[in-house]
This record gives structure tokens, sequence and C-alpha cells, in this order.
């Protein structure tokens, strides 16, 4: 497995090696005791499987607050997101900043994004599946959004207007965030 660095700090893009033939491939998408090696240790307890049909369809920005705070290992299994993490985490010399890549069937990255980040991502393409692992369950009671185009987010043109959830339509501002990290 490939791992590279991105500006925000625990940040990190992760390459697994594929392994094809004529019939397709097969790849490790996590590997506990590799990734430990490597300085990310992560107990994940849940997996999340989401689609979304339309183009340009964005989820989040997303968070979930201690003391169920989760990190986020974020793999696309059909189509293409462009999948984004914002650094909440007060105090840090990159409060605020953000990072996005695209994450597709075709380039197998995923991306791995610590506790005290907000994420999302958009549809690029129709019928895109995001497949994600989180370190602890969901907490309705620390559930949190931030609207999409509050943090300076340099998201793609897909030529539509967003599609958003009421909740994430009705979401507070980067502006008035109070973050609980």
């Amino acid at each position: 497995m490939q791992i590279e660095e991105t500006p925000l700090d625990g940040v990190k893009i992760l390459m697994p090696k594929r392994f094809g033939d004529h019939r397709g491939f097969f790849c490790e998408s996590w590997n506990s005791r590799a990734m430990r090696e490597a300085g990310l240790e992560y107990d994940f307890v849940q997996d999340n499987h989401s689609l979304s049909s339309q183009v340009g369809t964005v989820r989040g920005l997303h968070f979930q607050s201690p003391p169920h705070a989760q990190a986020k290992l974020v793999r696309c299994g059909r189509g293409r997101i462009f999948d984004v993490a914002v650094d909440v985490r007060t105090g840090s010399p990159t409060y605020g900043q953000w990072f996005g890549i695209e994450l597709s069937f075709e380039n197998g990255k995923q991306l791995m994004i610590p506790a005290g980040f907000l994420h999302g991502f958009m549809t690029l393409e129709p019928d895109s599946e995001i497949i994600y692992k989180c370190t602890d369950f969901y907490a309705p009671e620390c559930d949190g959004s931030v609207r999409w185009d509050s943090c300076g987010i340099d998201w793609p043109d897909v030529g539509v207007p967003p599609v958003l959830s009421p909740k994430d339509e009705a979401a507070v501002a980067f502006a008035d965030f109070k973050s609980p990290f």
C-alpha cells in the first residue's frame, strides 16, 4: 500500500496495490497490521455504503463530535467523487483549511480522515457509490454539519446546481461554527 501525505496533518491518501489479470483485480483496501506499521492505528467498528444517483449530489460537510468522534477511511466503489476534509481541530495551524481529491473506482485511491475534520463529497458521475469505515458508531446526539459552500472549498463545476438534503441545506455556516474538537 502506498501512503501519501497531504497538507493537513493526519489526512492521508492511501493507494492499495491492485493485482490484476484477465478476470479483473484483487486488492487489500485495509490491513490493520500494515497500517499500524505505517503509524496509522485505527480500530474501525462500522462500515457505511452510500449511493448517490445524480451528478452534483453533495453530502456534507459532516462530523461527529466527542465523545463519539469518528475517523473515516473513504473510497469510491463505483463512479467518481470529489472528497473533502476540512480541519476543525481547535489550535491546529491548518484550522479551517481544506484538502480535496478525486476518488474513483478507476484510480482506487482512498482518503484517511482523522477525527477533528469535517467531511463531505460531491458526485462527479451518476450512480456513484461511497464506501467508508468509521472508528465509532453513529451517535445521533453527536451528529453535526457545516454548510458545504461556507469553507472556501473549490468544488468542481459539474454544470448543475448541487443536490442537497434538507439537513445539509440548513447546516450552520463555517463562520458561525463552534468546533467541539
